[in-house]
């Protein structure tokens, strides 16, 4: 059985202006909206990401699930392979820049922005020998060895 993040939860104050960050200005399509009980008072947001992988926004500072209120997300993660790439689109649909592209302590690539209610975005690239390429690698070789043994 296959495992991956499938979603990760943002809340907004001004769902609209926050959908609009994530679609308009990090390039990410929308995929659709869920709406609550009669009258359709819109529920949430869902932005996609990659394969499986969404951001879903909820309205009103709070999501419309889970009992938990006036929280946030501490950052999204997007991984992509052209680091570079997508820091010059981010800057030039005119998202925040909160970092240049460097080096992080995991020796991976990053750069950051942040949405309309501040939640932090992080963009990431792998390279050869930062912590994340090293685990992914240890992984598939104990997924190899395990499966020679059975």
């Amino acid at each position: 059985m296959g495992r991956f993040l499938g979603h990760a939860a943002a809340l907004a104050v001004d769902i609209e202006k926050t959908a609009a960050f994530y679609r308009d200005a990090l390039g990410f399509p929308e995929a659709f909206r869920m709406y609550n009980g009669e009258g359709g008072r819109l529920g949430s947001v869902h932005i996609f990401v990659g394969e499986n992988q969404f951001i879903e926004i909820f309205p009103d500072g709070k999501p419309a699930c889970c009992g938990v209120q006036d929280s946030r997300i501490h950052h999204i993660c997007i991984q992509t392979d052209d680091i570079y790439a997508d820091y010059n689109a981010v800057k030039e649909r005119g998202a925040p820049i909160d970092s240049p592209v460097k080096e992080g302590v995991s020796k991976c690539l990053q750069f950051w922005t942040h949405d309309p209610d501040g939640n932090p975005v992080e963009f990431m690239q792998l390279q050869a020998g930062c912590l994340r390429s090293l685990a992914i690698e240890r992984q598939k070789n104990q997924g190899a060895a395990s499966g020679e043994q059975g």
